[in-house]
């Protein structure tokens, strides 16, 4: 039986400040995002392409997401908007938020804030992709030190405790601190020389915002490693120029990655698919040595799914404040 989260005429909330120190499971958020793609090819689950509003003069970025995540029953909406979202301005503003529904008893589960989900389930999506492509990786490099940067070694550790060497490269001396505090009893690494560091990676993760300023390029990689790019910090030319390319949807993929593009608006084949890949039934790569780039597009059924995870753990510990809505 699902718990009840609020009475009837009432909206549970769950704020960012609700969340923080929750007991979260790295390990146990990589079981349930990977669970959730699974589902997406085993039944019942739905994630259709989300819809954007990228204004000309890039003032804002805008999207929704919907899907229904069959593991847990939920169905998820989801809406982010970004002010400034280049940073041209020096006023940028990030506002986001999912509804959660109960789809088995049609009773509403919260309404939360995404500032700590959205980069969990990323992070997640981000290890599975490393994990599947690369399991032999010792040696990891993150670009970029906002809040993805962050999240990215810590889960990459725990999908694949056997690498050896952490790095990051930023321009930011607090998230350069942030993204090495994140990562408890292991040390990383401040690069300074991007492509001698992108050289030596088995995996290396592009999760800078728009204002990064410099990007791996596709020379820079050695053989049989992985470029997951969820942000920015992977060049155009590592896509164009890859052996093979993975992504989490295709048709998500070519939704929202314009500036992968080539001069003529154009995109390379995708090889295949997340989903399939945790199936078996494609792989990650063809050969060892094949320079792999893997598109980390957020789906909202992984946020289906890590956020009724969240509001369980939320819900056991008492946390949220239920107000009258309907």
């Amino acid at each position: 039986m699902s718990p009840s989260y609020a009475p009837p005429g009432q909206l549970w909330l769950l704020p960012q400040a609700q969340q923080e120190a929750l007991d979260l499971d790295h390990r146990q958020v990589i079981a349930v995002v990977e669970q959730a793609y699974r589902a997406l090819r085993e039944g019942g689950s739905n994630n259709p392409v989300k819809t954007i509003i990228d204004d000309p003069d890039h003032r804002s970025l805008s999207y929704s997401m919907v899907a229904r995540d069959a593991g847990s029953g939920t169905v998820c909406f989801k809406a982010v908007y970004e002010f400034d979202p280049r940073r041209t301005r020096n006023d940028y503003r990030f506002h986001s938020f999912v509804f959660l529904v109960d789809d088995t008893t049609g009773a509403p589960v919260a309404l939360m804030d995404v500032v700590k989900l959205g980069p969990l389930r990323s992070s997640a999506t981000t290890a599975l992709f490393a994990r599947a492509a690369c399991p032999d990786a010792r040696t990891a490099l993150v670009v970029g030190t906002g809040v993805q940067g962050q999240a990215a070694l810590p889960m990459l550790v725990a999908a694949m405790p056997e690498l050896e060497r952490l790095q990051v490269f930023g321009t930011y001396p607090e998230g350069l601190r942030a993204v090495q505090e994140a990562v408890e009893g292991r040390e990383v690494e401040i690069v300074k020389d991007l492509r001698e560091a992108a050289g030596e990676a088995d995996i290396v993760v592009g999760a800078a915002g728009l204002s990064v300023t410099e990007e791996v390029r596709r020379d820079w990689m050695k053989p049989g490693s992985v470029a997951v790019l969820l942000g920015y910090g992977v060049h155009a030319d590592v896509c164009h120029g890859a052996d093979y390319r993975i992504a989490t949807d295709t048709a998500q993929m070519h939704a929202t990655c314009d500036d992968l593009r080539d001069a003529e608006g154009g995109l390379p084949h995708v090889d295949a698919q997340l989903p399939d890949i945790l199936l078996g039934l494609a792989p990650a790569r063809r050969r060892p040595d094949d320079v792999v780039f893997a598109y980390n597009s957020g789906m909202a059924v992984t946020d289906a799914a890590l956020g009724r995870y969240m509001a369980d753990l939320a819900l056991a510990a008492g946390r949220g404040e239920k107000v009258d809505f309907w």
